[in-house]
């Protein structure tokens, strides 16, 4: 079935659902899981990126684990290093970077019905960065890049910590860069997501540096909050 087929034929079923009066079934529920870190099948899901690539010696790993108690998490761990490999040929700018980022979705999701992200997870007291990838439609047609979209998250060191970042906070970003314009998400194609650290950056007081990095995930949503 065509995609123009395909949304008539959404369009005529949801004028029925209304007509009949099954209101319910036009309302979305309130939370949307997009992830949840429970399996280790969950890993195929993700893949790592970090500096390393371009010369950087930063690292990091992903596993999936089960507590004393049995439950399972995630936990993106590593090591962020600002220093360069000797004779890299890349010359870059900055190292110091690690992320998770997950493939592409089978499509895309469409998270219109929404306006917030959560996330559960047990930090280092580290700032990470929460980046949703969208269908390109801001960038120039020759550009094959994702819409990329950036949040701070910081994860204080210790307990399970709910955040909740809402969708108007993410901000545009290329290449990790702000771009100064006024332009909005299109929360209806979502293509993935990723949750990625630098060595500087970050809210004030969080820990930031070289070194070290662990947080832990249960679960990623999406809420509908007003």
């Amino acid at each position: 079935m065509s995609r123009l087929r395909r949304l008539i034929q959404a369009s005529v079923d949801a004028t029925k659902r209304a007509i009949s009066g099954n209101l319910d079934d036009l309302m979305p529920p309130p939370e949307r899981p997009i992830f949840s870190f429970n399996s280790k099948q969950e890993l195929s899901k993700w893949h790592l990126y970090s500096d390393s690539e371009f010369g950087g010696l930063s690292s990091a790993s992903l596993q999936i684990t089960e507590s004393e108690n049995g439950v399972t998490s995630g936990i993106f761990s590593g090591n962020l290093s600002q220093d360069v490999s000797e004779g890299s040929k890349w010359n870059i700018s900055r190292s110091g970077f690690c992320g998770m980022r997950s493939k592409k979705f089978d499509g895309f999701i469409d998270l219109d019905s929404y306006d917030t992200i959560a996330m559960k997870l047990k930090g280092d007291g580290r700032c990470y960065i929460s980046t949703i990838y969208t269908e390109n439609w801001v960038n120039s047609p020759g550009q094959m890049e994702d819409n990329s979209w950036q949040a701070f998250v910081y994860v204080p060191e210790g307990n399970w910590y709910i955040t909740k970042i809402p969708l108007a906070r993410y901000l545009p970003t290329w290449r990790g860069n702000v771009i100064d314009a006024q332009l909005e998400m299109n929360p209806s194609r979502i293509l993935g997501m990723s949750l990625s650290i630098n060595a500087e950056g970050g809210v004030p007081g969080a820990r930031s540096g070289p070194g070290d990095f662990r947080v832990e995930l249960d679960w990623i949503k999406a809420l509908r909050t007003e």
